[in-house]
């Protein structure tokens, strides 16, 4: 039973329940470069690359790997930011064969030495001003080969490193053919953080990520036009929303990939200018940013349709400022590392409920069972664990058979998220397990706290967490980053929450700061507040 009863919010030219094809996941690279040959794939510093050239530097790419040695199974790691050079390793490391070991360019080198040796990659592709970064941990790696990228085109390897371009040109005909078993073989690898401490691998299969690229795709069909549409993307590919919902589906629908190598904000507006982009997969703090521009409307932002927010919650007074400003539909969605990523959006094609995250996508069951055990299902409209199955979930953690067993059971997702369904199916998230605040034995969920600060007229951005509190067990702390010429006090904000949420949750401390620490995604990362502010108690 797909859905469960939920299947009656999907029309009949929309299908609630796919059929994955049985295919690997660089079918959906070539089949638009048949079907799109002369289309631009790629955009990026002014230059453009056509979904003929994009097939043949993939293909270039994958036999270059051969060459050197890489057989199929073997992690091949990229440490780039968002740049063509992304797509062709990514596509050619799959048509070699291989699985892509997605690396965050803002690794230190203990972290990146953690995701090498763990991954047992002997191959890196990596930025040029990151090597020093790789050269440090090399040695405690089993990494042999060094590709590097530098966007200047002015590569000047070091030791046995090889430029990309120096390594495509070395190519001698095309890829051997690589038999791959869709269901079983691996395509990526994506690091995610663990309950230890330790960044494990969600093991995405090729029909994992075949089966999320066709899922998103069915849940969008109306309002995408094969060949035609412009992705904006900002969100990094190494992060998995970036890899499915900018690249992915771009390449699926031969739409042109306008690439960015990170969020800056006279960037992105200036880029929309120019290209006016017609999909924007994104984040809520760059819908902050471009909703507090003073001209945003004088770049041309209403050439964006829509808009699908992942990674962090969406405070529904910035979704209605977005808007209001871009004309453009925010459809806020939710998924996992674990789910290739995507499990729930708000549909187009249905009722869009501000603060839920919408139904499952076509072929996803989900459901909310209770904290403790996780076995007995809960009520409608009570919160709990939402569990899922579907496709689109991992085959389970590299090398990690414990945190395996936990998470997959009979067949389900424990995803650790707090969540509840209303009578219709929609899901609303409430917070992490991890991130539920304890004060005198009342739960707490920051996310509620939140919403009606970011309501409040000066507030641009909050976060709150729990601290450590002798009396109450944890109390309640709030770190505020106020508008522009905005002015409010501590006292004042508080007393705001007095007069909008229970006593219990009104925070006891607020902090006001220039900016909140983010990460590459641009998500507010409420562990290193929460570590900062609890040194500070």
């Amino acid at each position: 039973m797909i859905n469960r009863v939920w299947t009656k919010h999907y029309p009949e030219h929309i299908q609630n329940e796919v059929e994955i094809p049985n295919v690997p996941l660089t079918a959906i690279l070539q089949q638009s470069v048949e079907r799109f040959p002369n289309n631009p794939a790629l955009s990026f510093c002014g230059n453009e690359i056509t979904y003929k050239e994009l097939g043949l530097q993939t293909g270039a790419f994958a036999s270059a790997l051969q060459q050197n040695g890489v057989n199929k199974g073997d992690r091949v790691a990229i440490m780039l930011p968002n740049c063509p050079h992304y797509v062709i390793s990514y596509y050619g490391t799959l048509t070699a064969g291989a699985v892509v070991t997605q690396v965050n360019p803002m690794l230190v080198g203990r972290e990146l030495e953690h995701i090498l040796s763990d991954s047992g990659a002997e191959t890196i592709v990596i930025y040029a001003p990151l090597v020093p970064v790789l050269e440090k941990v090399k040695n405690n790696t089993s990494i042999k080969k060094v590709i590097v990228v530098e966007f200047n085109g002015h590569d000047k390897p070091v030791n046995n490193e090889t430029e990309f371009s120096a390594f495509l040109q070395g190519a001698q005909g095309a890829p051997k053919a690589v038999s791959i078993d869709p269901q079983e073989d691996l395509a990526v690898l994506q690091y995610t953080g663990g309950t230890t401490g330790r960044s494990k691998g969600a093991m995405l299969t090729h029909r994992n990520v075949v089966a999320n690229v066709v899922q998103t795709n069915e849940f969008f069909k109306d309002e995408v036009q094969m060949g035609q549409e412009r992705y904006l993307t900002v969100i990094p590919l190494f992060h998995v929303f970036g890899m499915t919902s900018c690249m992915n589906l771009s390449m699926l629908t031969g739409s042109k990939n306008i690439m960015l190598p990170r969020f800056e904000l006279e960037e992105v507006l200036q880029t929309i200018k120019k290209e006016q982009p017609t999909f924007f997969p994104g984040v809520p703090t760059m819908y902050v940013a471009i909703t507090n521009h003073p001209k945003a409307e004088d770049y041309g932002i209403d050439s964006i349709r829509v808009c699908n927010s992942g990674s962090a919650p969406m405070p529904q007074e910035l979704m209605r400022n977005f808007e209001a400003k871009t004309g453009a539909k925010v459809f806020e969605g939710y998924g996992l590392s674990e789910t290739s990523p995507v499990t729930h959006c708000n549909p187009l094609f249905a009722e869009r409920k501000p603060g839920s995250v919408g139904i499952g996508v076509p072929s996803t069951e989900y459901k909310i069972v209770d904290v403790g055990e996780g076995v007995e299902e809960v009520p409608t409209g009570e919160t709990g664990e939402v569990i899922i199955r579907g496709p689109q979930v991992m085959k389970g953690y590299w090398n990690m058979p414990e945190e395996t067993a936990t998470t997959l059971r009979d067949g389900w997702l424990y995803t650790g998220d707090i969540a509840r369904v209303d009578d219709e199916g929609y899901l609303y998230m409430i917070d992490r397990k991890k991130d539920l605040i304890i004060a005198s034995g009342y739960n707490i969920y920051p996310r509620d706290v939140e919403e009606v600060l970011y309501e409040h007229e000066a507030v641009q951005e909050a976060v709150v967490v729990g601290v450590p509190d002798s009396y109450r067990g944890e109390t309640v702390r709030a770190v505020v980053v106020l508008k522009e010429g905005g002015s409010a006090t501590e006292e004042e904000l508080i007393a705001y929450c007095r007069q909008n949420m229970a006593s219990f949750k009104v925070p006891r401390e607020l902090e006001f700061r220039k900016e909140l620490p983010k990460s590459n995604v641009g998500k507010i990362l409420r562990r290193t507040i929460r570590e900062e502010v609890t040194k500070q108690t």
